[in-house]
């Protein structure tokens, strides 16, 4: 793995190096004073911790440019400017670190980026999904083909409070919670409920279940609803859970950030972090 330090403040650079090394000694480790630095590297790291705030070519247009050439690198901003985290977002940010922060912090969300690395390295070539609503549609179709009963869905609260969710199937009434719902899809007339137990499949409107799912659940596209507590890694095009992938509607992009973001920061307020 190849980790990339990119600020004009040569003291915050070997910091951040030193830091790191110490949680992974073994990995290469490269320093950047500026994004022109980083812009003529020939091979990309697989993470890159990137300053907002340079003279030249700042961190944002650098991401920007990255993104640009189809860079699928891990940016981890590091700034001072909490204001620009929106921003940050839009082009693609893994996450962001505000100055000053702890070194628990920083190693958190180093092992998490290093997860999606890693997931990056293991993808085969780049993602041939056509970008039309056409077919968007055929690949959501053609994803199973399984028959389900008549069935229908509704809210009930579960052990410790937990809103839980009864789909009928025929004379068969299953109980799933809320929260061990992974992802929703939806496909000829069929909801197919990915939970942490398997799949789940009976006749009923997504938009049902996305007015019983609550803020931690967002619908990135009329064919899906995703559980942000599975969220490993998302593009401008699709979010990929630890069940499988979905995909996300352009016009639906800043919303999504937006409201991951702000779930986020709520699941680390409720952690005391």
């Amino acid at each position: 793995m190849k980790i990339g330090i990119c600020d004009d403040t040569a003291e915050i650079r070997e910091m951040l190096a030193s830091l790191i090394k110490r949680k992974y000694p073994e990995e290469e480790i490269c320093l950047y004073s500026g994004g022109e630095e980083v812009l003529l590297e020939e091979v990309m790291p697989d993470i890159l911790f990137l300053d907002i705030e340079m003279p030249g070519i700042d961190g944002m247009e650098t991401a920007k440019r990255l993104r640009e050439r189809g860079q699928n690198l891990c940016i981890i901003f590091v700034t001072v400017m909490s204001d620009m985290v929106f921003e940050a977002f839009d082009v693609g940010a893994f996450h962001y670190l505000v100055k000053p922060f702890a070194q628990e912090k920083l190693y958190e969300v180093l092992e998490r980026a290093a997860g999606m690395a890693a997931a990056n390295r293991r993808i085969a070539g780049p993602n041939d999904r056509n970008k039309t609503d056409v077919a968007e549609d055929d690949l959501y179709k053609a994803k199973r083909a399984g028959k389900a009963n008549q069935g229908e869905i509704k809210k009930e609260a579960g052990e410790n409070g937990l809103a839980c969710t009864i789909v009928k199937q025929g004379g068969v009434s299953t109980r799933v919670c809320m929260m061990d719902i992974i992802y929703a899809e939806v496909f000829n007339r069929k909801v197919l409920l990915h939970t942490k137990t398997g799949d789940i499949e009976y006749y009923g409107r997504l938009s049902v279940l996305e007015k019983q799912a609550g803020e931690a659940f967002f619908r990135p596209h009329r064919s899906y609803l995703v559980n942000m507590a599975y969220i490993e890694k998302y593009d401008a095009r699709s979010i990929t859970t630890s069940e499988g992938e979905v995909l996300l509607a352009r016009k639906k992009y800043r919303e999504f950030v937006r409201a991951y973001l702000k779930y986020c920061k709520g699941r680390e307020a409720a952690l005391g972090r």
